[in-house]
């Protein structure tokens, strides 16, 4: 048990761990060893990580759903969003599995591990969720969260989704709907109901969330214009702001509050407008110092400091953000992930920032990312357990 610990500890805590690492926590989870909670919490994080061993997650699945078969609901959904996160539609027999059971995966980001499967496979599965009576907390927030990120083709769900504008999760399903855009056309009136504050179910963060579905299915966006643009002028600017970056061009009125935002004392604040006035104006030149200056090369992963979203930003801007190269570059040869998530969501989370490094990098300068090298951890590094996982591994980690 020593070697799997020192294996998890690996996969857990470097981005590029030495391939044998990923191995033992398939087999030690695909074989039911004993005590292998912290390799599962491994294991339904790794996605693309572990696609050398698809097919014996996929054979223990498959196991483990037969009719004399004993396994938890805990060993169905390891497996399961493990082979999710590649996109293998092998993971199907186990989604349906536990929508029988009660409500998808939900909680820690795992709907968007689910999100790598075909829509057209998940959506069946994501109905129910939405028609519980009364509105289950879990089940709503986990199908509205992978709904939105299907945009069109979340079409087919569209009375259901409606039907969450009564509910608590109405701001989940403007979101939606706003990602469905003209099909959900038929809800115009009620957005701008929300977006108003005349519904009765419309509280203070929906407007404008609201006003920008309502553009989205109308195409019309003059009241996205007017409820977002008051927003940024009263001082509520982090949230009007990323509504008026959508509208592009069509935002020019307010082209000067937003520059002038780009001093607001906060972070978020400043990021938001940096990106808006990229997208309204074209203008790289203001706004990639500002996004640039959020780019912290420390920073450990929490989310009240907008890093990542700075990344992000200055990807979109592409070739004319190259100054940021060489700062994103040594982001992503760091051999240790980022520390702050807790460990059942450490993979996830530094996995998505790698990706919009690796992203923005191919934006800015197409090739760049290709070449950072993959960091060896140093000796300082090295799990106490290592000495018990055998030469192999002392090799990769004190050479």
């Amino acid at each position: 048990m020593r070697r799997l610990d020192a294996a998890t500890e690996a996969v857990l805590r470097y981005r590029w761990p030495e391939p044998w690492c990923w191995e033992l926590v398939v087999r030690a989870v695909c074989d039911d060893m004993h005590d292998t909670w912290d390799a599962d919490h491994a294991l339904l994080q790794a996605g693309p990580a572990v696609s050398a061993h698809a097919d014996p997650i996929a054979a223990s699945l498959k196991t483990r759903l037969g009719v004399f078969a004993r396994a938890s609901a805990r060993e169905i959904q390891t497996l399961t969003l493990a082979l999710a996160g590649m996109g293998d539609p092998r993971a199907l027999p186990g989604v349906r599995s536990l929508a029988q059971g009660g409500p998808l995966p939900y909680g820690l980001r795992r709907p968007r591990i689910l999100a790598a499967l075909p829509a057209s496979e998940l959506l069946p599965l994501v109905l129910p969720d939405l028609r519980r009576e009364p509105a289950d907390y879990h089940g709503s927030t986990a199908a509205l969260e992978l709904l939105a990120g299907w945009g069109p083709d979340a079409a087919p769900a569209l009375p259901e989704v409606v039907r969450h504008l009564d509910t608590p999760y109405a701001y989940d399903a403007l979101r939606v709907l706003g990602g469905i855009g003209a099909p959900a056309v038929a809800a115009a009136d009620r957005l701008a109901a929300f977006a108003t504050g005349r519904d009765p179910h419309s509280g203070r963060h929906h407007p404008r969330r609201a006003a920008w579905a309502h553009w989205r299915v109308t195409g019309d966006p003059t009241l996205a214009l007017d409820v977002c643009g008051v927003a940024v002028r009263s001082g509520t600017a982090a949230h009007g702001l990323p509504f008026l970056a959508d509208l592009g061009p069509l935002a020019a009125a307010h082209t000067d509050t937003v520059r002038a935002l780009m001093k607001s004392p906060g972070a978020w604040t400043r990021v938001a407008a940096a990106h808006a006035y990229w997208r309204i104006t074209a203008d790289a030149e203001p706004a990639v110092p500002v996004l640039l200056a959020e780019v912290d090369p420390d920073w450990a992963g929490r989310p009240a400091m907008p890093v990542r979203e700075a990344v992000h930003r200055l990807g979109e801007i592409g070739a004319p953000a190259a100054t940021a190269v060489p700062r994103l570059v040594r982001i992503l040869a760091q051999e240790e992930r980022l520390s702050h998530p807790y460990e059942r969501e450490r993979i996830l989370v530094d996995a998505a920032y790698v990706r919009t490094l690796t992203e923005a990098l191919e934006r800015i300068a197409p090739g760049t990312a290709g070449s950072v090298p993959a960091a060896a951890p140093s000796k300082e590094l090295v799990p106490v357990s290592a000495p018990s996982a055998g030469p192999g591994f002392l090799r990769r980690w004190l050479r």
